[in-house]
């Protein structure tokens, strides 16, 4: 279905995801083609018109800006790993060629023994040479932070993400732990992505192109903060991850391998030849989606309805 308001073209799409995975089991996109090429729009859908709009941003540079060309040829990207049991983490890990692995953790329901165990499982897969980094999308407090990294430090982490969700707690936590802080919430959820920066309640930053606003937002960022930076996925499908790959192609260094190998954790994709990682390294390349899986992906009615609905109350922000 093509939706056409003015050059653009709009095609909604819903794809399953292998497993559940940021409390979702579907993931839903607008792909937009425009004169530049395409787009991807797909906020989750708890954010509102406010965060939405420069998720639409980030699509429009896409379809209708100037994207540079790229740098780098190939990025090296970590194995993303659900939260899921030990066994399951394992094999996931195991199987997917990369020498760094991002477990999700602090999900709720879960014990720190899961967690622990979890991480454990993901170590024992890829080796003591592998870098692990954890995840918890600022799910735990303070106190619960220092605990559940005091009980996850005998596996060795390169470092660990949002663990908390306030600034003022991200920079006190800094000074309670030895693992390394990454900031993503705190960056492109805050009104000042430099705010975590400023208040040094980082030591490095995760970078997301869509939730950014765009290529050049990232880029920009990643310039003034001083600080390392990690570009990550959306959970994008193939179009949008492009952004990300670009973007962490441009940069002046790469010391970490990018969270950008997450494709593989949808259920199908908009081309044939989608942007997984083939032994940790994703090759930089610009797919096109093709119309037959546009067509097997395109949602009812309801939810084509509501995807729309978004997009247009995010355009309005913009406008």
């Amino acid at each position: 279905m093509i939706v056409d308001p003015g050059p653009l073209e709009l095609h909604p799409v819903r794809i399953p995801m292998r497993r559940r995975f940021r409390r979702i089991d579907h993931r839903e996109a607008i792909l937009i083609r425009g004169p530049r090429g395409w787009g991807e729009f797909s906020p989750f859908p708890e954010y509102p018109a406010e965060v939405a709009a420069r998720w639409l941003e980030a699509a429009l540079e896409s379809a209708a800006g100037d994207l540079p060309e790229p740098g780098r040829r190939a990025i090296p990207v970590n194995v993303t790993v659900p939260a899921v049991a030990p066994d399951a983490a394992a094999a996931l890990a195991a199987g997917s060629g990369a020498t760094t692995a991002k477990v999700k953790v602090g999900e709720p329901g879960d014990s720190a023994l899961d967690d622990l165990a979890r991480v454990r499982a993901v170590r024992d897969a890829l080796g003591p040479e592998a870098k692990i980094r954890v995840d918890v999308n600022g799910a735990w407090d303070l106190d619960t932070a220092c605990r559940r990294l005091d009980a996850l430090a005998e596996v060795g982490l390169e470092y660990v993400e949002q663990p908390v969700s306030a600034i003022e707690d991200m920079a006190e936590l800094r000074r309670r732990v030895a693992v390394k802080v990454a900031a993503d919430e705190s960056v492109r959820l805050a009104d000042d992505p430099m705010e975590v920066v400023e208040r040094e309640a980082a030591d490095l930053l995760v970078l997301k192109v869509q939730p950014l606003g765009g290529v050049a937002q990232v880029l920009g960022l990643a310039a003034r903060c001083g600080l390392p930076v990690v570009v990550s996925s959306a959970l994008e499908t193939s179009v949008g991850l492009y952004g990300g790959l670009l973007a962490a192609s441009l940069l002046e260094d790469l010391p970490h391998a990018c969270g950008l190998g997450t494709v593989s954790l949808l259920g199908g994709d908009v081309t044939f030849d989608p942007l997984v990682a083939r032994r940790g390294v994703i090759d930089v390349r610009r797919p096109a989606p093709s119309a037959e899986l546009l067509e097997r992906w395109r949602p009812g009615d309801a939810r084509r309805d509501e995807l729309m609905r978004r997009f247009r109350a995010a355009l309005r922000l913009l406008t």
